[in-house]
Protein backbone atom coordinates (compact mmCIF):
# COMPACT_ATOMS: atom_id res chain seq x y z
CA UNK A 1 0.00 0.00 0.00
CA UNK A 2 1.26 3.45 -0.93
CA UNK A 3 1.86 5.83 1.96
CA UNK A 4 0.43 9.00 0.42
CA UNK A 5 1.70 11.21 3.25
CA UNK A 6 5.05 11.27 1.45
CA UNK A 7 3.53 12.65 -1.77
CA UNK A 8 3.89 16.37 -0.88
CA UNK A 9 7.64 15.78 -0.45
CA UNK A 10 7.72 13.79 -3.69
CA UNK A 11 5.83 16.62 -5.43
CA UNK A 12 8.26 19.27 -4.20
CA UNK A 13 11.18 17.10 -5.28
CA UNK A 14 9.67 16.65 -8.74
CA UNK A 15 9.13 20.42 -8.98
CA UNK A 16 12.76 21.01 -8.06
CA UNK A 17 13.99 18.44 -10.59
CA UNK A 18 11.76 20.01 -13.23
CA UNK A 19 13.19 23.45 -12.46
CA UNK A 20 16.77 22.18 -12.75
CA UNK A 21 15.97 20.50 -16.08
CA UNK A 22 14.19 23.60 -17.42
CA UNK A 23 17.12 25.83 -16.48
CA UNK A 24 19.60 23.31 -17.90
CA UNK A 25 17.61 23.19 -21.13
CA UNK A 26 17.69 26.97 -21.30
CA UNK A 27 21.46 27.02 -20.82
CA UNK A 28 21.90 24.30 -23.44
CA UNK A 29 19.92 26.13 -26.11
CA UNK A 30 21.80 29.37 -25.36
CA UNK A 31 25.02 27.42 -25.93
CA UNK A 32 23.62 26.10 -29.20
CA UNK A 33 23.47 22.48 -28.03
CA UNK A 34 20.10 21.53 -29.48
CA UNK A 35 20.34 17.81 -28.61
CA UNK A 36 21.05 18.44 -24.92
CA UNK A 37 18.33 21.12 -24.86
CA UNK A 38 15.88 18.63 -26.35
CA UNK A 39 16.85 15.95 -23.81
CA UNK A 40 16.49 18.36 -20.89
CA UNK A 41 13.12 19.67 -22.02
CA UNK A 42 11.65 16.23 -22.76
CA UNK A 43 12.90 15.12 -19.35
CA UNK A 44 11.39 18.21 -17.68
CA UNK A 45 8.09 17.47 -19.39
CA UNK A 46 8.13 13.84 -18.21
CA UNK A 47 8.98 14.89 -14.66
CA UNK A 48 6.12 17.38 -14.77
CA UNK A 49 3.72 14.66 -15.91
CA UNK A 50 4.85 12.52 -12.95
CA UNK A 51 4.33 15.53 -10.70
CA UNK A 52 0.78 16.01 -12.01
CA UNK A 53 -0.08 12.36 -11.38
CA UNK A 54 1.37 12.51 -7.87
CA UNK A 55 -0.27 15.86 -7.11
CA UNK A 56 -3.71 14.71 -8.24
CA UNK A 57 -3.35 11.47 -6.28
CA UNK A 58 -2.63 13.44 -3.10
CA UNK A 59 -5.34 16.01 -3.86
CA UNK A 60 -7.98 13.27 -4.10
CA UNK A 61 -6.74 10.86 -1.44
CA UNK A 62 -4.64 12.91 0.97
CA UNK A 63 -5.44 15.26 3.76
CA UNK A 64 -6.04 18.94 3.22
CA UNK A 65 -3.46 21.18 4.86
CA UNK A 66 -4.38 24.64 6.00
CA UNK A 67 -1.72 27.32 6.26
CA UNK A 68 -1.25 28.33 9.89
CA UNK A 69 1.26 31.14 9.47
CA UNK A 70 0.28 34.50 10.92
CA UNK A 71 1.41 38.07 10.48
CA UNK A 72 3.34 39.26 7.43
CA UNK A 73 3.95 35.74 6.09
CA UNK A 74 0.26 35.06 5.57
CA UNK A 75 -0.33 37.53 2.69
CA UNK A 76 3.06 36.58 1.25
CA UNK A 77 2.11 32.90 1.27
CA UNK A 78 -1.30 33.46 -0.30
CA UNK A 79 0.13 35.78 -2.98
CA UNK A 80 2.65 33.08 -3.92
CA UNK A 81 -0.02 30.37 -3.75
CA UNK A 82 -2.57 32.23 -5.89
CA UNK A 83 -0.06 33.15 -8.59
CA UNK A 84 1.31 29.62 -8.49
CA UNK A 85 -2.13 28.00 -8.92
CA UNK A 86 -3.27 30.35 -11.69
CA UNK A 87 -0.07 29.95 -13.69
CA UNK A 88 0.17 26.21 -12.97
CA UNK A 89 -3.14 25.75 -14.75
CA UNK A 90 -1.51 27.04 -17.94
CA UNK A 91 1.64 24.90 -17.84
CA UNK A 92 0.22 21.61 -19.17
CA UNK A 93 -1.13 23.33 -22.28
CA UNK A 94 1.84 25.64 -22.81
CA UNK A 95 4.49 22.98 -22.18
CA UNK A 96 2.73 20.40 -24.35
CA UNK A 97 2.26 22.76 -27.26
CA UNK A 98 5.82 24.14 -26.99
CA UNK A 99 7.19 20.59 -26.94
CA UNK A 100 5.05 19.53 -29.92
CA UNK A 101 6.21 22.51 -31.97
CA UNK A 102 9.84 21.72 -31.20
CA UNK A 103 9.48 18.03 -32.00
CA UNK A 104 7.75 18.87 -35.29
CA UNK A 105 10.61 21.16 -36.25
CA UNK A 106 8.49 24.30 -36.26
CA UNK A 107 11.27 26.24 -34.57
CA UNK A 108 10.07 29.81 -35.25
CA UNK A 109 6.74 29.12 -33.54
CA UNK A 110 8.47 26.97 -30.90
CA UNK A 111 10.82 29.86 -29.99
CA UNK A 112 7.97 32.39 -29.78
CA UNK A 113 5.89 30.17 -27.52
CA UNK A 114 8.90 29.10 -25.45
CA UNK A 115 9.49 32.76 -24.56
CA UNK A 116 6.13 32.62 -22.78
CA UNK A 117 6.27 29.03 -21.53
CA UNK A 118 9.78 29.14 -20.07
CA UNK A 119 9.30 31.86 -17.43
CA UNK A 120 5.86 30.56 -16.43
CA UNK A 121 7.06 26.96 -16.11
CA UNK A 122 10.17 28.03 -14.18
CA UNK A 123 8.08 30.22 -11.85
CA UNK A 124 5.54 27.47 -11.21
CA UNK A 125 8.28 24.92 -10.47
CA UNK A 126 10.03 27.33 -8.09
CA UNK A 127 6.91 28.49 -6.29
CA UNK A 128 5.74 24.88 -5.96
CA UNK A 129 8.80 24.20 -3.82
CA UNK A 130 8.27 27.43 -1.86
CA UNK A 131 4.61 26.61 -1.17
CA UNK A 132 5.64 23.13 0.00
CA UNK A 133 8.30 24.52 2.35
CA UNK A 134 5.93 27.12 3.81
CA UNK A 135 2.95 24.79 4.17
CA UNK A 136 4.56 21.48 5.14
CA UNK A 137 7.91 22.38 6.72
CA UNK A 138 7.93 25.89 8.16
CA UNK A 139 4.35 26.46 9.29
CA UNK A 140 2.71 23.32 10.60
CA UNK A 141 -1.02 23.04 10.39
CA UNK A 142 -3.89 20.84 11.28
CA UNK A 143 -4.96 18.41 8.60
CA UNK A 144 -8.46 17.49 7.57
CA UNK A 145 -9.50 14.62 5.30
CA UNK A 146 -9.82 15.69 1.67
CA UNK A 147 -13.11 15.52 -0.11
Amino acid sequence: MLDITILPTVNASLNLISFVLIMSGYVMIKRGDVQKHKACMISAFCVSVLFLISYLTYAFLGEEKRFSGTGWIRPVYFTILITHVVLAATVPVLATWTLVLGLRGRFDKHRKLARITFPIWAYVSTTGVIVYLLLFRLFGSATTPAG
